[in-house]
């Protein structure tokens, strides 16, 4: 089986399926598959350009939206992963995977499938220690920080991945891939040779054990922004193995008739883009698919998404809730209007992104601290044409060569104090004045400076820490 494996796509379906008619022309025969890892940006309109956690000037169309509406369809079977280039809000609508277009699978937040007898598993997004112990709380319309947090991977997904046993197979060589962005005279696309099962269907099946595993650990699942552990074997918790026994895969076999393969069942969910007709003002919606509905459902399992509006409509109820008895225990008679409720000051950058220039940082904190609902407004130098051939690759949009990863601006020192002056009642700068010394004392006539070995070292502060 001839599979291609391709590196950051950016949206360039058009030119990578064209690289591979290329190839099928000069090699040994057609491609059966193609994997691709990473910054899909399976991008269906202007809504979802504003949830990609680029600056503005780097947020382009691409082609996947003609994939989307029907007018191409992919010559090949095409998996993916996400990564922190992403449509968020689009691929949040299949958290256990899904048709993204036909013939286009998203593997979802962590997944496995089978082709032709062969195990093919992902997990989406990008490691950051703050986030990893979080539930998944982030959904549209995303602020400055959760647009950045939803790419971050969760430690129920890897938890999962480790209830994978999968004693019957044998090791197998790893080939590791640094495969580069979709740009001319570029190595982003190599295609391996695997072998598979020839009696294997050709079509794209659920993988049984992973189906057991997603069932096993439904009660774990969280909506939540509140730090939490995996089970584990250590006295605190009545169960911590979750991996897959011969009778709960019969009973999930049952419950899919035995049928694995999964449905072609793609949806549209929202409206395509037109380039005869932009829609700038285009509201962002916290969307649930059809295909996970059906999916939970047949597997008796929890949308994430459903739990997930439940969790908002009750946390703002309850909010309602103590507001208004925060207001009716108010006897001190002050006007609630006069504290500074402002906190436009307050970055929630994430100083753990890359940030590749100083230009870019700069449009990266414009862009963090803007509201996620205003629409994008391109530079007219910016339009290209989407039928260019592929001798024109070497003209891309900025945002195949971006990361959008910010700093931090903070004002607080290395000790974890607040900048700025302290004034005393009668507005003396407190900051100013010397310290009083205690009787016994007395003023040394001169202070020797004292240099520190390795001075650097201790400057630097440590990112979690900034965070």
């Amino acid at each position: 089986m001839r599979v291609a494996v391709a590196g950051c796509c950016h949206g360039e379906l058009d030119k990578i399926y064209e690289t591979l008619a290329l190839a099928e022309r000069r090699g040994p025969g057609p491609v059966d598959l193609l994997l691709c890892c990473g910054d899909f940006q399976a991008v269906r309109n202007e809504a979802d350009l504003r949830c990609m956690a680029v600056p503005p000037k780097y947020r382009h169309m691409q082609t996947f939206y003609r994939y989307y509406s029907g007018e191409k369809k992919a010559p090949v079977l095409t998996l993916f992963i996400g990564g922190n280039h992403e449509a968020s809000n689009h691929l949040q609508e299949l958290p256990y995977g899904g048709w993204v277009a036909p013939n286009i699978y998203y593997l979802g937040l962590a997944g496995v499938v089978k082709y032709r007898g062969v195990r093919i598993g992902g997990i989406s997004g990008i490691f950051k220690s703050h986030d990893y112990r979080k539930g998944h709380f982030e959904c549209p319309p995303y602020n400055s920080s959760t647009v950045r947090s939803i790419y971050h991977v969760r430690n129920i997904e890897v938890y999962k991945l480790k209830q994978e046993k999968d004693k019957g197979q044998t090791a197998k060589t790893t080939r590791f891939l640094a495969l580069d962005k979709c740009l001319p005279h570029r190595d982003f696309l190599q295609i391996l040779e695997i072998e598979h099962d020839p009696s294997a269907p050709d079509c794209l099946e659920y993988d049984i054990e992973w189906l057991t595993i997603l069932r096993a650990t439904n009660d774990l699942i969280n909506v939540t922004e509140h730090l939490w552990n995996m089970p584990e074997n250590n006295g605190l918790h009545a169960r911590w193995d979750y991996s897959a026994t011969e009778e709960a895969m019969k009973e999930v076999l049952e419950k899919l008739n035995h049928d694995l393969k999964v449905p072609r069942n793609f949806s549209v969910t929202a409206a395509c883009y037109d380039p005869s007709k932009p829609q700038t003002q285009m509201q962002l919606i916290h969307r649930i698919s059809p295909q996970t509905t059906e999916f939970c459902a047949q597997l008796g399992i929890t949308d994430i998404n459903i739990r997930l509006q439940k969790s908002k409509a009750e946390h703002h109820l309850c909010g309602e809730d103590e507001e208004q008895d925060d207001v009716e225990s108010n006897d001190s008679g002050e006007d609630r209007s006069e504290y500074n409720t402002d906190t436009s000051a307050l970055s929630s950058i994430n100083p753990d992104e890359i940030m590749l220039d100083e230009e870019e940082g700069e449009d990266s904190i414009v862009s963090a601290h803007s509201d996620m609902n205003t629409p994008s407004i391109e530079p007219s130098d910016q339009a290209s044409d989407f039928s260019a051939s592929f001798s024109d690759v070497r003209i891309l949009p900025g945002s195949m060569i971006v990361s959008s990863d910010d700093t931090v601006d903070s004002t607080i020192d290395r000790e974890g104090k607040l900048g700025g002056t302290v004034e005393s009642g009668n507005g003396e700068d407190l900051s100013k004045v010397p310290l009083k010394r205690l009787s016994g004392e007395h003023e040394p006539e001169q202070r020797k400076k004292i240099k520190r070995r390795n001075q650097a070292i201790y400057a630097v502060v440590d990112d979690d820490d900034a965070a």
